[in-house]
């Protein structure tokens, strides 16, 4: 399957725009919170050869790292498809409504586990929400300190997360839940308001999922981008590893699952690359004409 440009036999790249939608967590980024330094010049090398290139992520806006930032980008479809931003121009921006938040709330401070609620400017939780997550980012880089090298690593995230502030009052984009001890099938039977998958932060272990507007995600996310831009579905990459990347694979012309993406993953992409810490970003830009082989 082609997205309209490829690369020849010399490794020279072909000039047909295409537009790139490339996952952070697994994808562009290792589980360490490193942005590769072969992923981070393919990016930048395909927006100087003509191509386009959006972050498509789970993450919002506050959540993104300067490392990350720093690439650059075409435009951003944030909070698994909430939020669409190209160039300056905010395309969409939906929120859930604070009943259902309310929802969220009751059913896990009741039946256990931790919650917290994305926005795209803060990350709001309640006291005891953001201690619990403390505890599971902190066992984790007990286990193993790599998780906390970089300079903005998982303690000093969970440190960011608000207590004080009213999270009704903001524009939640999204909810996230973790240590849940009830089954994703059952959160999911209580919650048909939401759209629920396994959580792509794989620290957050097996008892964590995202909860997400339901008919928003990062392939309608995808969708505003092209009508905004006239770009043809035909001339579209999409890149991921995770469960909230499904749509966005199926919708996309040519759909890559990274290499140590879920079998459930790799089964509805149209091809698997390499693994993020072996260059599979650079090696999916290279295949398809974006860069230089």
């Amino acid at each position: 399957m082609s997205a309209g440009c490829t690369g020849d036999t010399e490794g020279t790249v072909t000039m047909t725009r295409t537009a790139v939608f490339l996952d952070v967590d697994g994808t562009l980024i290792d589980d360490y919170g490193h942005v590769p330094d072969s992923a981070a010049r393919a990016v930048r090398e395909a927006r100087e050869n003509g191509h386009l290139v959006f972050l498509c992520t789970g993450r919002s806006m506050t959540e993104l790292t300067p490392d990350v930032l720093d690439v650059g980008y075409d435009g951003f479809v944030l909070a698994s498809g909430a939020y669409v931003q190209v160039g300056s121009d905010v395309l969409r921006h939906e929120s859930v409504a604070p009943d259902a938040l309310r929802h969220v709330a009751t059913y896990f401070d009741a039946h256990g586990g931790g919650y917290y609620f994305q926005a795209h400017d803060g990350v709001f939780a309640t006291r005891a929400a953001r201690d619990l997550l403390k505890q599971v980012v902190a066992a984790c880089v007990a286990a193993d300190p790599a998780f906390d090298e970089v300079d903005h690593g998982l303690l000093r995230y969970v440190d960011t997360i608000d207590v004080d502030s009213d999270p009704y009052a903001a524009a939640i984009t999204k909810a996230i839940f973790f240590e849940a001890v009830a089954p994703i099938d059952e959160i999911r039977a209580e919650f048909t308001d939401f759209e629920v998958v396994p959580a792509s932060v794989t620290v957050f272990g097996t008892s964590a999922g995202e909860m997400m507007l339901p008919g928003v995600h990062k392939a309608t996310g995808l969708e505003v981008v092209l009508a905004h831009l006239g770009i043809d579905r035909a001339d579209t990459i999409a890149i991921g590893d995770s469960y909230n990347d499904i749509e966005m694979l199926q919708h996309a012309a040519v759909g890559i699952a990274m290499g140590d993406a879920p079998q459930a993953v790799k089964d509805i992409a149209d091809e698997v690359t390499a693994s993020t810490v072996e260059d599979g970003v650079r090696l999916a830009f290279a295949r398809h004409g974006l860069v230089a082989a």
